[in-house]
């Protein structure tokens, strides 16, 4: 059996040659015998594999005596609710699954995985373990000695939501939404009747066909649609997730697309406000506007290797308020330390309708004080050889050092993190500088040249 799919934070493959029902539910049985789990979760997003390898999964955990909780399509962050709050007969869950290819071609597809509380599994706690127990040839009984229900806890997972804000203060905003065909409109339309928005919604229904496109706003020649239509409607911002929604992207009343790094700096503002000299973490690609606004705000800052499993990690060790990565990723101690693609976007409402500003005018005066070049991807044949031409390069009149994720390297006016991917031969590069757009675009093209020379 070919287990190329398992990755480094969850199993990601194409369906059927790498991710197969076959492959799942002896996936579920293994994850059942590892981490001994009783009651679990299950969810799965639009796609067209989703409901097949969500079945065989239901039956892998059940051989494995597991008691199973299906709860259908929904976004990621519902299975982390779920998870961390939900009592099915007054017994808590002490594990969830989603089946979710999230922003990936439509022919693929994956799992992600928590233990109780929702604590992420990755390579490092167990995500190869569970490879290793396939890899054995594990005797799967064929009765079905635990049980599946299905359930909805939709209605507790928006109240949840909704306890993050004040809705009487809020702007009667006008909204473009676009769900691009995955399942954020199955949270949304749930929210917009305590909402006092119009919102204008954009590829709304859940298609697995993804008729216009995957639902990835980090693909530039995915932003358009939206951008076009907030000019068009002039609408006071605009809203975009991907597949599972456990990401959310803004653009302004301009129709610009917001970078997610100054998203970071925002809502760690506006919640140091109410929550002065707690922690937030970062990742270490673009740190220097989160790390001014942090210190403006009397909060501490902390940094954290990038990816999920690693920031919720930090998280849990710091106590952290708030977490965020560039890639629009945002994490809440109040949400299990779990990320979430609806709580931003609510809570960016809140701060516009007390403020009286536009988001405009909250990231103009940050993207000059720190313009960045956003991440820029390349193929490499060796990753570690070009991060030790790049540090050898730059060494000598660097100020700081740091390997925490990657190489980043800081100097008086610009700074810059390379880092390689988990997955693929691939080197990604971001840079930034102090309210200088020129260096940072030299500086950029000057490292692009040493890694794709």
């Amino acid at each position: 059996m070919n287990l190329d799919c398992f990755k480094a934070y969850d199993v990601r493959g194409k369906v059927p040659e790498a991710l197969s029902p076959a492959l799942a539910l002896e996936i579920g049985f293994a994850y059942v015998q590892e981490f001994n789990i009783k009651n679990v979760v299950i969810g799965h997003d639009a796609r067209l594999s989703s409901p097949d390898l969500y079945k065989a999964l239901a039956t892998g955990l059940q051989c494995a005596g597991a008691n199973v909780v299906g709860i259908g399509m929904c976004g990621t962050e519902e299975i982390y609710h779920a998870t961390a709050y939900i009592q099915e007969n007054g017994i808590p869950f002490d594990g969830g699954i989603m089946v979710t290819g999230s922003h990936n071609p439509k022919d693929e597809n994956g799992l992600k995985f928590v233990r109780e509380n929702s604590i992420p599994i990755s390579s490092d706690t167990g995500l190869l373990a569970i490879k290793e127990r396939i890899i054995k040839e594990q005797q799967i009984p064929a009765d079905l000695t635990g049980t599946f229900i299905e359930r909805s806890y939709r209605p507790e997972y928006i109240k949840k939501l909704l306890s993050y804000i004040d809705t009487r203060e809020l702007t009667p905003f006008k909204i473009v939404a676009t769900p691009g065909n995955g399942c954020a409109y199955l949270a949304l339309k749930e929210l917009i009747p305590h909402l006092p928005f119009e919102i204008i919604l954009v590829d709304e229904t859940p298609d697995g066909t993804f008729p216009n496109g995957i639902p990835n706003p980090l693909l530039p020649e995915n932003r358009e649609k939206t951008a076009e239509l907030v000019r068009k409607h002039k609408a006071d911002f605009g809203i975009a997730w991907d597949g599972d929604f456990d990401r959310c992207f803004f653009y302004d009343s301009n129709g610009r697309f917001i970078e997610g790094y100054y998203i970071v700096g925002m809502l760690a503002s506006a919640l140091l406000k109410s929550n002065p000299h707690e922690k937030i973490v970062h990742d270490p690609r673009l740190t220097w506007n989160t790390i001014e606004l942090v210190n403006e705000n009397n909060g501490i800052n902390i940094d954290s290797k990038s990816g999920h499993a690693f920031i919720k990690e930090t998280m849990r060790k710091e106590n952290a308020l708030y977490g965020g990565e560039m890639s629009a990723h945002h994490y809440f101690r109040d949400f299990a330390y779990c990320d979430s693609g609806m709580l931003p976007w609510l809570l960016a409402a809140e701060l516009l309708s007390t403020s009286g500003q536009s988001l405009a005018s909250f990231v103009d005066a940050r993207i000059k004080a720190y313009p960045c070049s956003g991440e820029i991807n390349s193929k490499v044949e060796s990753i570690s050889s070009i991060l030790e031409k790049i540090e050898n390069t730059y060494k000598d009149s660097a100020k700081v050092i740091n390997k925490i994720d990657g190489l980043s390297m800081e100097f008086a006016d610009w700074r810059f993190n390379v880092r390689g991917s988990n997955t693929e031969p691939v080197l990604r590069l971001n840079v930034e500088s102090r309210a200088n757009e020129t260096l940072m675009q030299e500086k950029t093209k000057e490292l692009l040249a040493l890694i794709r020379g």
